[in-house]
This record gives C-alpha cells, structure tokens and sequence, in this order.
C-alpha cells in the first residue's frame, strides 16, 4: 500500500467511521498524462451520509482528505455506498 492511500484511509476513518472503506489507485491507467499527484477511487460508506445529498457526502469526503486534495490526489471519484 502507498503512503498516500495510507494517510488516505487514516483520515477517512478518522472523520466519518466508515463501515465500508475501499481505496482504489488508478494512476496506472493515466500513464502518460503528467499530473502532480495519483489518481483515485474512494468507495465508502458512513452513517455521516444518512440525511445527505450526493453533493453533501462528497463535501464531507473532500472535507476529511483536506490537503492532500492540493498535491497527493490529483483527480479522486467518489461512490457512496448508502446503507
């Protein structure tokens, strides 16, 4: 595992106690295009998500990732898993 994807799951545990939490790295299907950072997949589920829109969930998702949004995550795609 790399340290991105880590720090990644430490800080979405951290922030939403996940009950499902499955970080996928993508970088290998981008090679060739030049980007700062890795390019990921974050499947999670949360009770945080219960009375939540779509947009707000993912807002609470770039919320927990906070700085590594500016040079470790390149591009990231979301999926909420809604229990």
């Amino acid at each position: 595992m790399n340290t991105t994807i880590e720090t990644m799951t430490k800080q979405l545990t951290d922030a939403l106690a996940p009950t499902v939490l499955e970080i996928i790295d993508d970088s290998a299907d981008h090679i060739g295009h030049y980007a700062s950072g890795g390019h990921y997949t974050v499947k999670i589920a949360s009770g945080k998500f219960a009375d939540l829109s779509r947009l707000e969930s993912h807002q609470l998702v770039y919320e927990a990732l906070g700085d590594l949004m500016k040079e470790e995550i390149h591009a990231l795609r979301i999926e909420i898993i809604k229990e």
